[in-house]
């Protein structure tokens, strides 16, 4: 069995930037700054075939390449118990559509996704025990300015993920590029 999602990867940079915040919470399990990813669709656990038909299926995504910005900090669940500390992302609209056409195209090969609302936002940090709230506030404000330079978003990944010495792990397993020159009418039309 597969462990597979599919995804964003983001440039050095922003990895490099990101990975500087990564202090401050002592209970957080921080995400390796090479691990970090901004997620369109969670497959789960698949089979092999599974596998191969969604690596066959995401070939048929066509959308424009776009370009994506970073910019402020929240966590989930919005209320309770913090669990995930992440980086926001300012709203682009084909980044929406990239994430539709994802869904949709496993959709039609008969490919199960997570069903959540697509919430654009790059995982920092997870919480066993939820960070004291003046602690967690007190991050949020030191970091309230944080925002990215926009960058090239041409293409997007299919990964595997295992787990191995507490921490996560995922490989590229398929890329697929973004399609320069495509209309915004015959884009949005797919």
């Amino acid at each position: 069995m597969n462990r597979l999602f599919v995804a964003l990867d983001l440039p050095r940079y922003a990895k490099d930037s990101l990975a500087v915040m990564q202090q401050g919470l002592p209970d957080a399990r921080w995400v390796d700054a090479d691990m970090l990813h901004l997620t369109l669709a969670f497959l789960g656990e698949v089979d092999r075939p599974t596998f191969i038909d969604a690596m066959h299926g995401l070939a048929r995504v066509e959308t424009r390449p776009f370009d994506l910005e970073l910019q402020g900090l929240g966590f989930f669940p919005n209320r309770g118990a913090v669990r995930q500390l992440w980086a926001g992302v300012r709203p682009e609209p084909e980044l929406e559509r990239l994430q539709r056409r994802v869904v949709r195209a496993l959709a039609d090969i008969d490919v199960v996704v997570e069903k959540r609302r697509f919430v654009p936002h790059v995982t920092l940090a997870r919480f066993r025990v939820p960070p004291p709230e003046p602690r967690l506030q007190a991050f949020l404000q030191r970091h309230s300015l944080f925002r990215l330079p926009p960058f090239p978003v041409s293409d997007f990944h299919l990964y595997s993920s295992w787990l191995g010495a507490g921490a996560a792990h995922y490989e590229i397993e398929a890329s697929y590029e973004l399609v320069p020159g495509l209309e915004p009418d015959a884009a949005a039309r797919r």
